[in-house]
């Protein structure tokens, strides 16, 4: 007997963009109603209502008026979570995931993506980490910053980096490297600072403001420059 599965994955693929159409239509307008409330009435009818299209809302999040959101059924967010005007939140691909712990502070005009990509990419920003203004959080690697970290504004953490290798091809066409990036507990990123695709920062590192960090840093360095180089060990330096 013939079975005949491509009208029936035809028709699955048109079930399942249909589901979708109609949670990102939800997704908008619930926003687009609420978003805008200014000050505490704002905050708190947010905290109400967009527990209807966020994954997971904890206790006392404080959501500011301005902020964008798009795939907020992958989007985890924490007791205590403070996220200020203006700042994106975009996790539309699928499996993938923005995970914010308790008590993170997201400061004005911040913006947390997963850039398109086929495969999985999970963002993770521990508990009690601040991200200061206008930095920016990107995949489509993963991301992981650790607990009690002070990321201050104008950073940016991009878990991709293009491949260029072939000079008779467009780099548009090489493709990216998504080896992803670590930042571990209590590490503090000064002002500008660039953190680029496969990069391991230890336990406890100062990077210095403007400084480009292109290999890991080991524990409880500080590191500056263009690329930044370690220079001294927390505890040692005179």
């Amino acid at each position: 007997m013939n079975i005949n599965t491509s009208g029936v994955k035809q028709q699955f693929l048109t079930e399942r963009q249909e589901r979708f159409f109609w949670l990102r239509a939800k997704e908008t307008a619930i926003i687009l109603l609420v978003g805008w409330i200014p000050k505490l009435p704002g905050s708190l009818l947010r905290q109400l209502i967009y527990r209807t299209i966020i994954k997971h809302i904890g206790k006392a999040v404080y959501i500011e008026s301005g902020v964008e959101i798009a795939g907020a059924n992958r989007i985890v967010i924490g007791n205590q979570v403070k996220i200020l005007r203006d700042v994106r939140l975009t996790a539309r691909e699928k499996n993938s995931q923005i995970c914010i712990r308790d008590r993170v502070c997201i400061e004005r005009g911040v913006n947390i993506s997963v850039v398109p990509t086929e495969g999985n990419c999970q963002i993770e920003i521990g508990e009690r980490t601040v991200i200061g203004a206008y930095s920016c959080v990107a995949g489509p690697g993963n991301i992981k910053i650790g607990k009690y970290c002070l990321i201050a504004s104008h950073v940016g953490i991009y878990a991709n980096n293009h491949i260029f290798a072939d000079p008779a091809r467009y780099i548009w066409d090489q493709g990216v490297t998504r080896q992803g990036i670590t930042i571990e507990d209590d590490c503090w990123l000064g002002n500008g600072v660039t953190v680029l695709d496969g990069v391991t920062i230890g336990r406890g590192s100062v990077i210095g403001a403007g400084a480009v960090v292109t290999k890991n840093i080991p524990p409880y360095s500080i590191a500056v420059g263009v690329p930044a180089k370690v220079i001294a060990r927390r505890g040692e330096q005179k």
